[in-house]
């Protein structure tokens, strides 16, 4: 299978393995990963997904320009061949984590921006090559001025330089550079921990975080007001203050 789709313990494993071709991703790949994306959103037990890529040599490398090469003269292929394949298609209301090992380069780099949190191994790189061959990095150009500082994110997206895991985490594109062997547990870990949140304030927060990028403080603190209405008339506002009081883990039901 190109993409190995696992759910345990309410997490949600999503494993790009291609590692023969640096994990870079057909067609086939990018519409199955939307799906994989829906099924994420739909599944009440689920809280939390983790994104990888198979091997320990890249996380992605990005879409198959071998593919894209040979059937460029395909009208079929055209038609089902997007540039922004990792925009809305990707969108959940969970928070998705990309543990990041080794290259992630183009589309790769997308797919990471396109997850809430991100983590590298200490041989990981990142880029945004697509101006050497003439091809936009669309969404990721997007995605990465809104992640790292804009100086920083120009001088990649115009140069197509890689950076390493050390200067990604330095200016802020992951949260954690960890060994290989520690990647995945350290995935695990703040996915544990996210999953044994109330997964209606998780919602809730993650939407207020996003919605904050692109509106006034004053329309934010409304949308705030809004959300927190109803979160609070849930059972789940009633169960954590009560475990919180008898000294216990709360039990949430996401309702």
């Amino acid at each position: 299978m190109d993409i190995i789709y696992e759910k345990k313990d309410r997490k949600a494993y999503v494993t790009i393995n291609r590692p023969g071709v640096m994990n870079a991703m057909s067609t086939a790949m990018q519409k199955l990963l939307a799906e994989i994306w829906v099924d994420i959103d739909n599944d009440p037990e689920i809280r939390v997904g983790i994104l990888t890529g198979a091997g320990d040599r890249a996380f992605c490398a990005g879409a198959d320009l071998k593919e894209k090469v040979s059937s460029a003269e395909s009208e079929e292929y055209l038609k089902l061949w997007r540039p922004d394949w990792v925009t809305h298609d990707l969108e959940t209301s969970k928070p998705m984590i990309a543990a990041i090992n080794g290259y992630c380069l183009a589309g790769g780099q997308e797919l990471a921006l396109a997850c809430d949190i991100r983590i590298c191994s200490e041989n990981a790189e990142f880029g945004c090559p697509e101006a050497r061959w003439n091809l936009l990095h669309g969404y990721g150009t997007l995605k990465l001025v809104h992640a790292i500082p804009l100086a920083v994110a120009m001088e990649m997206i115009l140069t197509g330089e890689r950076i390493n895991a050390h200067e990604a985490y330095r200016i802020g594109l992951v949260s954690h550079v960890v060994p290989q062997s520690e990647l995945m547990p350290t995935a695990e870990k703040i996915a544990k921990r996210i999953s044994e949140n109330g997964p209606l304030a998780v919602k809730a927060m993650k939407e207020l975080a996003y919605r904050s990028l692109d509106i006034p403080l004053a329309e934010g603190l409304r949308l705030f007001v809004a959300m927190r209405q109803s979160v609070y008339s849930s059972e789940d506002t009633k169960e954590g203050p009560r475990a919180f009081t008898e000294k216990r883990p709360p039990v949430f039901k996401g309702r």
